[in-house]
């Protein structure tokens, strides 16, 4: 992704935490590349700096972070757009999974407009730059 960025002529900033330089390759063309000591503190800056959230198919650590920006956007902590990228149907099963959540009543059913799920490349940014904040997650705990 970075490097499709760099050649499209988009900007990069990379946030690595130091022990995973070790294990896999900083990138080094990134226009601005940030050394961090721990994952918290990754996801802490990104969480600052970014504009929007795209969760394309990854893995336990994609996993992980798609949950926590949705926690805080459910908990009205973070505004911004969160986008799932649901290539091939990847994020079908996760999805499913969300619903049963709001079934069996452990979310309120306004988490389905803290994020959209694009289904194509070019799905993505209309529904970024499109997004408008939505109201009430946190009030139903209170009331609960």
């Amino acid at each position: 992704v970075a490097r499709g960025t760099k050649q499209g002529g988009g900007r990069v900033v990379g946030v690595i935490p130091e022990f995973m330089k070790v294990r896999e390759l900083a990138f080094d063309e990134a226009d601005e590349l940030i050394s961090v000591i721990t994952m918290r503190e990754r996801k802490t800056m990104m969480e600052t700096r970014a504009d929007a959230f795209l969760a394309l198919p990854g893995g336990w650590g994609t996993l992980e972070e798609l949950l926590e920006i949705l926690t805080l956007a459910h908990l009205e902590v973070l505004h911004k757009p969160i986008v799932i990228f649901n290539q091939d149907g990847y994020y079908d099963d996760l999805i499913r999974m969300f619903e049963r959540v709001i079934e069996e009543r452990f979310m309120h059913a306004t988490i389905r407009g803290k994020f959209s799920v694009a289904c194509s490349v070019e799905e993505i940014f209309p529904l970024i730059t499109r997004w408008q904040p939505q109201p009430g997650d946190a009030k139903w705990y209170q009331t609960r």
